[in-house]
C-alpha cells in the first residue's frame, strides 16, 4: 500500500513532527521487527500517541493517479492489498480508495499509546499469495520495498513499482516500473498471457 498507492506514513509523520529517525522504512531496513521496535522506542521517547499519527494520516492524499489506477485494475480483476501497515493507520486511505480488501497488521494500544504491534503471521504477504495460489488463483503482484520481495517471488508475475535503486539492484529479476500507466499495461499483458 505505502509507496505504491499512498504516501509513506512514517515519512509523513517524521516530516510533521521533525523527528528524522522516523523516516526509516522497509526500503531502508529489511528486518521489519528491527524497524518497528525502533519506531516504538522513538514514539515513546517523544511522547507521540496514536491520535497524533492518525491526525497526520488524515491529512494525507493518495499518491497522484492511485485511485484511477486501482479503479481500472479493479474493473479487470479482483484486487487484494497486502500491506505491513496497521488497521489503525489504513482506514483514511481505504475510504479514499473505495474500500478495497486490505490484509494488514494491528497495533496494540493502551490509552492512546502504541505499546506494541501484532503481525498476522510472519511473512504474511508471501503466505497470503501462496494461499491464493492453493485456491488456483493466478497472482500478479507489485511492491516497492524489501518487505515485498518474498511476495513477488511467490507470485506468478511480480513487478517493482517506483522502488529505490538499492531494492532494484538486489532483485533484478523483477521488472522495475515507474508509472501507473506502465504498471497497468504490464499487468494487462500478464493477464492476457495467463
Amino acid at each position: 500500500m505505502e509507496g505504491v498507492l499512498t504516501p509513506e506514513i512514517w515519512i509523513a509523520v517524521a516530516e510533521k513532527t521533525g523527528i528524522p529517525e522516523l523516516r526509516r522504512t522497509t526500503r531502508d531496513e529489511p528486518d521489519y521487527d528491527v524497524l518497528m521496535r525502533g519506531r516504538l522506542k522513538i514514539l515513546d521517547r517523544h511522547g507521540l500517541k496514536l491520535s497524533d499519527i492518525q491526525s497526520v494520516i488524515g491529512s494525507l492524499p493518495l499518491l497522484p493517479g492511485a485511485k484511477d489506477f486501482l479503479d481500472e485494475l479493479r474493473s479487470l480483476v479482483q484486487v487484494v492489498i497486502l500491506s505491513d501497515t496497521f488497521e489503525q493507520f489504513a482506514d483514511p486511505f481505504m475510504r479514499q480508495l473505495g474500500r478495497p480488501t486490505l490484509l494488514c497488521h494491528r497495533l496494540i494500544v493502551e490509552n492512546d499509546r502504541i505499546v506494541n504491534y501484532q503481525i498476522r503471521i510472519p511473512e504474511q504477504k508471501q503466505k497470503a499469495v501462496a494461499a491464493f495460489k492453493l485456491m488456483n488463483y493466478r497472482i500478479i503482484a507489485a511492491g516497492d520495498s524489501f518487505n515485498d520481495t518474498a511476495m513477488l517471488m511467490e507470485a506468478d508475475v511480480g513487478f517493482l513499482f517506483h522502488s529505490p535503486a538499492n531494492v532494484q539492484k538486489q532483485f533484478p529479476q523483477f521488472p522495475a516500473v515507474e508509472t501507473y500507466a506502465d504498471l497497468l499495461a504490464r499487468m494487462k499483458r500478464a493477464l492476457a498471457e495467463g
